[in-house]
């Protein structure tokens, strides 16, 4: 023990002004000995976006867990903090990025220009001084007749970049501007014409323009993680493109055909980390909502494996890696996995809520609470994140937080469905935050009834509108859906062990007998 721990007790200290709240708020006692010597604290910047990216990374260094990474001195602080005073202390800089145009036309420009627009998003990302709106806050205005700076202020950020995209054999034209919101004036633009193989290169250059525009003074890593192309194949870019975008629509049919798609873009090219870790999302998957088989968990855990060897900097491999091992009950090694992915990219939804939802299945709602509610925060306008903390606090007994969760949860559920008012996901969630709040019993009801009808031997959907009924008081139709749910693996009965949306089923006997190991599980 020296000097340094002092210096570690001042990056507390700095920490708590910043953030209003210690590095570890929710430890004490031997809990938060560990924590101290063995957990990241979470960055300033993602609870609190107005800290300074200097002052952010002054805190952290204090906060090292090896003392040779801390400064040499309180000097030393000192003088990162005058130059971190001395630089511009404004808001960091906001960003949308609008799906781009696509003058072709046909299906294949379509698919093209969304996965290219969402790389572009994801390249802006990998800067720390740059605050970049996900896809999901952008889709509502895809093909809309709004002009850059209309969406800009509907979006509130200070800055969009528009485009389009033409692709014509295997030439590609890509031209975008870079507009600020508040007088409409371009900041930058360019127009590129190339072949198709060059696709990763503009997406880089891009990102890079994009950065020296906005004054934004890259890192090296940062340089480093741009400039890396995913693969060395457009070829196999296309069916990853395909496999993504058939993956988010969270059936079984849409599951099952990404899989084949991202089989055939490794097929190309077998050294494509996020094939794999893609694979390996579809193989987990199927094993929790579909098919709880032997062989889907080990290729759940093979693929993933892989996807880590490929490029252990991937944030998304490591998501990957911690699903397929927390199905197999190896929770150490999948916490390590989920908190390599937030070191790697804080900004990642995937990794809070998948980490929250580890939790959760396990009842661990307090742990739960903490992930669910980081990850609402890398995602504002998600519903998911918000609707299960809302239940883990009612798990809890916290009714004022549950029901304030869940008021907050329903509006985003509803702007949801104004965009997709077929998505059963958003339905039943709806159903169940009305039936928790006591309000609404018929709408609650017809919601559930909704999803329900959309796929009646989808195991999520009877899963969830189960739920429902537990919490509208119907025992028999809950437990009718969950009948249909656990025909489907050993997963479903873990996960409805510990779910307090259910807690007024324990105890009935049909409930009860579902929760009994099957023969052969």
């Amino acid at each position: 023990v020296d000097a340094r721990a002092d210096l570690y007790a001042l990056g507390a200290t700095l920490y708590q002004l910043t953030v209003s709240q210690p590095p570890f708020p929710d430890s004490d006692g031997f809990r938060l000995i560990a924590d101290v010597q063995h957990t990241r604290p979470t960055p300033p910047r993602l609870l609190n976006s107005r800290v300074p990216v200097q002052l952010e990374a002054i805190i952290l260094k204090c906060l090292e867990k090896d003392p040779a990474r801390r400064y040499e001195s309180a000097q030393a602080v000192a003088e990162a903090l005058r130059n971190a005073r001395s630089a511009s202390l404004e808001t960091p800089r906001t960003l949308a990025v609008l799906y781009f145009e696509c003058s072709g036309g046909s299906e294949e420009d379509e698919y093209f220009r969304d996965g290219m627009t969402e790389d572009i998003i994801i390249e802006l990302a990998k800067m720390n001084d740059i605050s970049v709106l996900s896809r999901s806050a952008v889709i509502p205005f895809r093909d809309q007749s709004l002009t850059a700076t209309e969406v800009g202020r509907r979006l509130g950020v200070a800055y969009v970049l528009d485009g389009s995209l033409r692709r014509v054999g295997n030439n590609l034209r890509v031209t975008t501007a870079l507009v600020e919101t508040e007088t409409g004036r371009s900041v930058w633009a360019e127009r590129f014409d190339r072949q198709l193989e060059d696709v990763f290169a503009i997406q880089a250059e891009i990102a890079e323009s994009i950065a020296r525009a906005l004054l934004v003074m890259l890192t090296d890593a940062e340089r480093r993680a741009i400039a890396k192309a995913p693969t060395t194949d457009v070829k196999a870019y296309e069916h990853y493109l395909r496999g993504r975008q058939s993956f988010r629509q969270f059936r079984r049919r849409s599951i099952e055909f990404a899989k084949q798609r991202f089989e055939r873009a490794i097929a190309i090219d077998s050294d494509y980390p996020a094939a794999h870790a893609g694979l390996a999302d579809c193989y987990s998957y199927l094993f929790m909502f579909w098919a709880a088989t032997e062989e889907n968990l080990r290729s759940a855990d093979k693929a993933s494996r892989t996807a880590v060897a490929l490029d252990v900097d991937l944030a998304e491999a490591h998501v990957a890696r911690g699903l397929a091992v927390s199905l197999s009950k190896r929770y150490d090694e999948a916490n390590q996995e989920f908190e390599t992915a937030i070191r790697l990219n804080p900004r990642l939804f995937e990794a809070h809520y998948f980490y929250a939802r580890t939790y959760y299945s396990r009842g661990m709602l307090e742990e739960a609470i903490r992930w669910f509610r980081l990850a609402a925060t890398a995602r504002p306008e998600d519903y998911q994140a918000p609707t299960l903390m809302a239940s883990a606090l009612a798990g809890l007994g916290s009714k004022k937080e549950s029901d304030d969760a869940y008021r907050h949860a329903l509006k985003l559920a509803d702007a949801h469905l104004q965009l997709y008012p077929g998505d059963a996901r958003a339905l039943y969630f709806s159903a169940i935050a009305w039936a928790q709040l006591g309000e609404r019993r018929e709408q609650s009801l017809e919601l559930a009834e909704r999803a329900l009808s959309i796929d009646p031997e989808e195991p999520q959907i009877l899963y969830n509108v189960a739920c429902a009924y537990a919490l509208l008081g119907l025992p028999d139709k809950a437990i009718d859906c969950l009948a249909g749910t656990i025909i489907h693996g050993k997963w479903w009965q873990t996960w409805m062990g510990n779910d307090p949306d259910l807690t007024s089923l324990h105890g009935t006997p049909r409930f009860e007998e579902l929760l009994r190991p099957q023969q052969g599980a």
